[in-house]
């Protein structure tokens, strides 16, 4: 049998973000910035931003490197089967079917998805959201990962504090995520 050859994993960064409102501009420059660092993204794999930044990191990567990863809320009763209509969207190259049913505001339970998401992510980049995005910024500061908001004037969640970084630009969000995988993969 041929020895197995080195395994050579991409880092996996996780985009949290509204389920309900797509910030298209902001999910453009977010999916594009991650298409050119050769990594993997991973989201909720729904609608939203979750599909809007899934779309411009299809569209802008390079041969193919990366892949769009979504975990995907289930019914508790087991069954493999989306517990929300529109899972996955259409960008989801490889989804990650969970029985874990719960979001929003009981996203913080250990019977919510957001758990793997934040738990399965070296870097975390967040957009604005409500109650789910907030609590996967909770998990985020348990577990004590690395996370920049990517957010304009006007638009910083009231879940979002002082401690964590911000970028408004692409080019501040690129230097950030690069500083920070390097620290973390000693490239």
């Amino acid at each position: 049998m041929p020895p197995h050859p080195a395994v050579n994993r991409l880092p996996i960064i996780g985009v949290m973000g509204s389920g309900s409102f797509s910030y298209d501009h902001l999910a453009h420059d977010v999916g594009t910035v991650l298409a050119g660092e050769g990594v993997h993204l991973l989201t909720g794999g729904g609608e939203g931003i979750m599909e809007a930044v899934s779309r411009s990191f299809v569209k802008a990567r390079f041969q193919g490197q990366g892949r769009v990863l979504g975990v995907i809320p289930g019914n508790s009763n087991g069954t493999l089967h989306p517990s929300h209509e529109n899972y996955p969207n259409p960008w989801v190259e490889i989804p990650i079917y969970t029985h874990l049913p719960l979001t929003g505001i009981t996203g913080t339970s250990t019977m919510s998805r957001n758990h793997i998401n934040i738990l399965t992510s070296q870097v975390l980049i967040f957009l604005p959201g409500s109650a789910g995005t907030a609590s996967e910024h909770t998990l985020a500061q348990q577990y004590n990962k690395p996370m920049i908001g990517y957010f304009p004037e006007g638009l910083v969640p009231p879940f979002w504090n002082d401690d964590y970084p911000t970028a408004s630009s692409p080019e501040q969000l690129t230097v950030w995520l690069r500083k920070t995988l390097q620290s973390l993969w000693k490239l």
